[in-house]
């Protein structure tokens, strides 16, 4: 499991959410049907794209330790 992407759930979720529902807003759906669609597809894609930031994260960063394939989970996730 990677904490970090757990802990950017919730951000990257509220982004999301906010970005379609401005986008529905300015297309002219004033409606709660609109901000519902736009909050499940922020719920539905929140944790996949917390996944990729949090994965680019760490490879971007010199410093993180890049542990042997004998220390990874199945999967291929790292232990963290």
């Amino acid at each position: 499991m990677d904490r970090l992407s757990l802990l950017l759930t919730p951000m990257s979720g509220a982004v999301i959410t906010g970005a379609i529902v401005i986008v529905m807003f300015s297309l002219g759906f004033y409606s709660w049907t609109a901000i519902a669609i736009g909050v499940g597809i922020g719920c539905i894609l929140a944790w996949p794209a917390a996944y990729v930031v949090s994965r680019r994260i760490k490879e971007a960063d010199p410093r993180w330790s890049v542990r042997s394939r004998k220390e990874r989970l199945r999967g291929g996730l790292p232990e963290v």
